[in-house]
C-alpha cells in the first residue's frame, strides 16, 4: 500500500494562502515605514491616507482624532517642517510585531518608536515609546483602524554638563 498522492488543488490553495499572508505582512510593514516617512516629511495628507476612514488615533496629549479628515487636520497642527524647510524631527520605528487574523481582513500590531527633535534651546530631545495598533484592509489596502501611542521613556537629553 502506498501513500495517497497529495491533491494538487490542495497544494495550490495552501501555496496561495501562504503567498497572501506574506504579501499582507509585507504591506503592513511598509505601512509602518510610510507612517514615519510621511510624518517626518511634514505631509499631513499623506500621513492621514494611512488611516481607515473611521480610524481612531490616540497619541497621548499630542494628537487625538477620529476619522481620516480629523486626523489630517490634527496632523497639520503638529506635523511640519522646520522654518528653513528641513525636518523638525526624525522618527525611528522598529521591531514591528504583526498578527494577522486568520481568514480575515484585520490584524493587530505593535512597534517601538523613537522621536528625535530639538528642544527650544537647541538641545536634542528624545522620546521613546510604542504604537499599539488595530489594522484593517479597506478598499483593498491595509491601513490603521486604531492607533495608540504610548510613551515609555520621556524626553532624554545630554547628561548634566555633557555635550552632544
Amino acid at each position: 500500500m502506498g501513500v495517497p498522492a497529495a491533491d494538487p488543488g490542495d497544494e495550490l490553495r495552501s501555496l496561495g494562502a501562504r503567498l497572501r499572508r506574506f504579501e499582507d505582512l509585507e504591506e503592513i510593514r511598509q505601512l509602518y515605514i510610510d507612517y514615519g516617512r510621511h510624518l517626518d516629511a511634514g505631509d499631513p495628507a499623506a500621513y492621514a491616507s494611512l488611516f481607515a476612514r473611521d480610524a481612531r488615533l490616540r497619541l497621548g496629549p499630542v494628537m487625538r482624532a477620529d476619522g481620516r479628515e480629523e486626523i489630517e487636520k490634527a496632523a497639520a497642527k503638529v506635523v511640519r517642517l522646520a522654518p528653513d524647510g528641513s525636518r523638525s524631527s526624525v522618527h525611528l520605528l522598529a521591531s514591528p510585531r504583526i498578527e494577522l487574523a486568520a481568514g480575515s481582513d484585520t490584524a493587530s500590531g505593535e512597534c517601538v518608536w523613537a522621536a528625535i527633535s530639538s528642544a527650544p534651546d537647541g538641545a536634542p530631545r528624545v522620546l521613546v515609546g510604542r504604537h499599539v495598533d488595530v489594522l484593517v484592509r479597506e478598499d483593498g489596502r491595509w491601513c490603521f483602524a486604531r492607533r495608540a501611542g504610548l510613551i515609555d521613556i520621556g524626553a532624554l537629553g545630554p547628561a548634566e554638563g555633557q555635550g552632544v
